[in-house]
């Protein structure tokens, strides 16, 4: 009876991936507009079925990758999830950021909609959920404090510098600037993982010793890991295929909605890392929940990591090569959040240990947050 359970699992995640792909042969066969489409109610249905068809698809991409977590074994399971969710995300800011409005503060929106979701929103639900089902947990603390040494720095010097600096007016930087600080990320971040990868791999992973195994079982798992890891990267590319191809409608509804409605340009922000890290968000709730709280440290931290050091310094580039401005500087109540939530994030980690009060803590940084787009 329950191995009928895997057999649904994998047949919900087909009939979402076809879904999506089916969703964007359509569009692109009808050769719809989003302008020639009168019908408010029409046009929010079909933005929500881009929506959900969109998140299936994550949810897909998400079990590929954990699969690849548990064969891959930490970090290189959390570094593929990462860097799977990286690529979506640039994809959905490339389009929506260099196409329709240009908006040229939907980058620095984003990254802090990130940071607030993952320091804030994910740890949070993550200790309240650890700590309700075992409450106190622990977590290899060198490996957690690594993911903030370079967090904390890299996003100050990314949204709060550019409102002191002098080379440009107003919260921006110019074009050297930029260069230099992109660069200078992605040179950090691949220093971080070289480092992650090799020697300091062990302060990511917090397992427990296992009997050792035997000769013929290695040669056996080692067979079926390969064949694992080859079925779980071809269904990785095909759930995130029709997730880049769809970003372009999804960019559409998004700069149409937020002009029609009047609402704040944050929002959009919000959405874009909302869509993305729902299943990375659920990925670190269970991990809390199995009592893995530091599978659940390494998705919250390397999450908000990747946005700094890899899809700002794409942006950048990108925004560059075709001439397009950037606001990156944050105003009003946002550096205060930020700064809060990276005091926060320190002392919660700094102590190796969680409990359900930190998490109570992180949340009520989430809602103010939240609060302040409609109310800046």
């Amino acid at each position: 009876m329950t191995a009928s359970y895997p057999r649904f699992d994998r047949l919900r995640r087909h009939v979402a991936v076809l879904m999506a792909w089916g969703i964007w042969s359509g569009l692109q066969l009808s050769g719809l507009e989003l302008n020639e489409i009168d019908n408010l109610l029409l046009l929010g249905g079909l933005a929500a079925l881009i929506f959900v068809a969109m998140l299936a698809s994550i949810f897909a991409v998400t079990h590929h990758a954990e699969e690849l977590a548990e064969q891959l074994r930490e970090p290189f399971g959390t570094l593929v999830l990462t860097l799977s969710i990286a690529l979506i995300e640039v994809s959905l800011m490339l389009i929506i950021m260099l196409g329709g409005q240009q908006n040229p503060t939907m980058l620095r929106d984003t990254v802090l909609a990130t940071l607030m979701i993952t320091l804030n929103g994910m740890v949070g639900l993550s200790l309240v959920a650890g700590g309700w089902r075992h409450h106190e947990q622990t977590f290899n603390l060198r490996g957690a404090l690594s993911y903030l040494h370079l967090i904390a720095p890299m996003s100050l010097i990314l949204l709060v510098m550019p409102n002191r600096t002098l080379s440009s007016p107003g919260p921006s930087l110019i074009p050297v600037q930029e260069a230099f600080l992109g660069g200078l990320c992605v040179l950090v971040y691949a220093l971080f993982l070289l480092m992650q990868t090799t020697r300091h791999k062990s302060l990511f992973d917090h397992s427990e010793p296992t009997l050792e195994a035997s000769p013929a079982a290695e040669a056996h798992a080692g067979r079926a890991s390969r064949s694992g890891i080859l079925r779980s990267v071809v269904g990785l590319v095909l759930a995130v295929a029709p997730i880049v191809l769809l970003a372009e409608y999804l960019g559409d509804f998004i700069d149409y909605g937020i002009e029609e409605l009047g609402a704040p340009n944050a929002l959009g922000g919000f959405m874009i890392a909302l869509l993305v890290l729902i299943p990375e968000g659920l990925s670190a709730h269970r991990a809390a929940l199995m009592h893995r709280m530091q599978r659940a440290v390494n998705i919250c931290l390397s999450s908000a990591l990747s946005t700094i050091a890899l899809t700002v310094p794409v942006m950048l580039i990108a925004a560059g090569l075709n001439g397009h401005a950037l606001v990156l500087g944050l105003e009003g109540a946002n550096s205060t959040l930020l700064l809060a939530s990276l005091f926060t994030a320190a002392i919660t980690l700094v102590s190796g240990r969680t409990s359900m009060l930190q998490g109570n803590v992180h949340l009520m940084l989430f809602l103010g947050y939240l609060f302040f787009i409609f109310y800046p």
